[in-house]
């Protein structure tokens, strides 16, 4: 596929992510080497790998995040405050939060707005909402996201990867909703530096994949294969 932005550098929007279930300490020494050799963001890891990351990467650019009531936001809003408050101790300074998709789904606006804000102050991190926008209505995800805008939440992420991939219409609904007052993180299914750019111009600030260093080495082979064949 042609390169149509050859002026974004993807590497910098990237969350390197590793939330397998069986991921080891020896794969996160992995990731985050491969975050500070590539200039990722961040690196987003299951909250019992926070410390060793944070030593990993002290005094490096990319940030440690972890995820909060991970994969399905149904965790009481007590262990969800633990979780994060714990990971903030140890280090985290982002925390991608699921939010109760249920509690959404039956009209329980206070419990989800409740949940995100009393995280967001106690912990005082960057908090990323998971709204997992494949299950949702259009009349939940605006609502979603006006829930979590206003609790306090600094990006809207579209997914957990669980149930649907990123899309370009879903970051480009939530770059409309939230007219530029928070950040969007594109997450799930982005395989290819074509999908990502793709998702940036339409409004993601980060990118969320395993696939980081696959992803800007193919980059980078397809240029040189174009240079030389030009």
């Amino acid at each position: 596929m042609l390169d149509t932005h050859p002026e974004i550098d993807v590497a910098p929007f990237i969350d390197h992510a590793l939330l397998v279930p069986t991921a080891t300490p020896e794969q996160v020494e992995q990731w985050c080497d491969e975050a500070d050799r590539f200039n990722f963001a961040a690196v987003c890891l299951h909250p019992c790998y926070v410390k060793q990351a944070v030593n990993l990467l002290y005094n490096k650019r990319p940030q440690v995040c972890t995820v909060i009531g991970f994969p399905y936001g149904a965790t009481t809003s007590a262990t969800k405050l633990f979780e994060a408050t714990e990971a903030t101790e140890n280090g985290a300074t982002e925390l991608d939060v699921v939010i109760n998709i249920g509690w959404l789904k039956a009209g329980m606006m206070n419990e989800v707005h409740r949940e995100i804000a009393e995280i967001r102050e106690a912990t005082g991190q960057t908090i990323k909402a998971i709204l997992e926008l494949g299950l949702l209505t259009a009349a939940e995800k605006k609502l979603a996201a006006e829930l979590c805008m206003d609790a306090g939440a600094a990006f809207l992420k579209t997914s957990t990867g669980l149930y649907s991939g990123a899309t370009v219409a879903d970051v480009r609904l939530l770059k409309e909703l939230s007219r530029d007052r928070v950040e969007i993180k594109a997450s799930g299914g982005i395989r290819t530096a074509a999908q990502a750019i793709e998702l940036i111009v339409a409004g993601a600030t980060r990118i969320g994949t395993s696939r980081g260093p696959e992803l800007i080495r193919r980059r980078a082979r397809v240029e040189e294969e174009a240079e030389v064949g030009g």
